[in-house]
């Protein structure tokens, strides 16, 4: 994977802008290079900053599948994003007519597989899983398998679509590597390819780890660019640690450190306190998230104070597509595999497509949309 990640670095290639072609890959000596590289970077980063496009996704399917039982295990709620995509399953789930009971692991290990149990013991006809690593909670995921109860998941691999080796039949997610790799472009871009970048994650997932390898080869093909650390901070611990690492890291570097990329904005939610703590100008660092779009993160965008962008995910729109493909494994049929683009947040587009209520939520019409196809009024 690293090696994978790496060979496209080099190239670039970014399919936000498909039609653009590939980014060179920057060479120190030649400034005509260089100059493409950054050009071709903030056409990329344009493009994902655009309003939502009109919707791409299905538009026809069964109808609702009525009164069911949905079970429904959230890796932490206390997660701005896996708390947004509870509440659009929740949303949906009322137009559709289910009923439904949540069960939080708090984001503790230990909990993950004792809430599954619990969750299967409410006797559901579905389950959702919001957040983690369907792979690591395979032992309990295999009794729903074996009484031929459906499962479908939020962020729980690394692709969108059927996990492999798992009974989880559709993973909702947008492309996690794209996540990655316009955040790390946006941070190349602002700084006119001069960024001096900190990125942290949480090598416990191994979707947070790909998606921060994915940052890093972006950064380290980009030849005026310096990473200056990967830092593993547990995202269930992010309160009680990132405070303390973030005045050593500012102890360390100083004024080199000048963008910090994560892979959830909840890291800035205890960092962004200690860099004004230590005096430091709202402009004096960016950070920029990939993936989330926290009612925190478009707050801190809006004000202009430290975060500058955050690849948010339609987290009320992933919702709502869980139920669809719900929906349609009660009905017998197979899911749709849609994946949603990318589309990156900023001061200069916050005021679109739900910004205004701090959050993303495309106005493309898709709960109109699903409506129809359940027949739903």
């Amino acid at each position: 994977m690293r090696g994978l990640l790496l060979a496209w670095a080099c190239a670039c290639m970014p399919s936000v802008a498909a039609a653009q072609g590939l980014l060179p890959a920057p060479v120190p000596e030649d400034p005509v290079a260089v100059r493409n590289y950054l050009d071709q970077a903030k056409r990329v980063v344009d493009a994902a900053a655009q309003p939502a496009a009109p919707w791409n996704g299905p538009r026809d399917g069964p109808r609702a599948q009525r009164a069911k039982r949905i079970a429904i295990v959230a890796e932490d709620l206390r997660n701005g994003g896996v708390l947004g995509v509870v509440d659009g399953v929740l949303e949906a789930a009322r137009v559709v007519g289910w009923s439904t009971r949540i069960f939080d692991t708090a984001g503790t290990p230990e909990l993950r597989l004792k809430m599954l149990a619990n969750a299967l013991e409410s006797h559901p006809d579905g389950l959702v899983i919001v957040g983690g690593d369907a792979r690591a909670v395979l032992p309990g995921l295999r009794p729903f398998s074996e009484r031929s109860i459906p499962i479908v998941g939020w962020h729980v691999a690394a692709k969108a679509g059927a996990v492999p080796g798992t009974p989880v039949a559709m993973n909702v997610s947008t492309d996690p590597l794209e996540v990655a790799r316009v955040t790390a472009l946006a941070a190349i871009a602002e700084s006119g390819g001069r960024a001096r970048v900190i990125i942290f994650t949480d090598s416990g997932y191994r979707l947070p780890q790909e998606k921060a390898d994915a940052m890093a080869a972006v950064v380290r093909a980009c030849s005026g660019c310096t990473l200056l650390e990967m830092r593993d901070v547990p995202i269930s611990r992010s309160q009680e640690l990132m405070p303390g690492i973030t005045r050593s890291l500012l102890a360390r570097y100083g004024r080199r450190w000048t963008h910090a990329l994560a892979i959830n904005d909840i890291y800035f939610d205890y960092a962004a306190p200690v860099l004004t703590q230590a005096g430091l100008p709202n402009t004096a660092m960016a950070m920029l998230s990939a993936g989330d779009g926290s009612e925190s993160a478009f707050l801190r965008i809006r004000a202009r104070t430290f975060q500058t962008g955050t690849v948010a995910e339609p987290l009320n729109l992933h919702g709502w597509q869980l139920v669809d493909e719900m929906n349609r494994l009660l009905a017998g049929e197979s899911v749709t595999g849609y994946v949603f683009p990318v589309h990156l947040v900023t001061a200069d587009n916050i005021a679109a497509d739900g910004g205004d209520r701090l959050l993303y939520d495309p106005a493309n019409g898709y709960r109109d949309i699903y409506r129809r196809i359940w027949e739903r009024p």
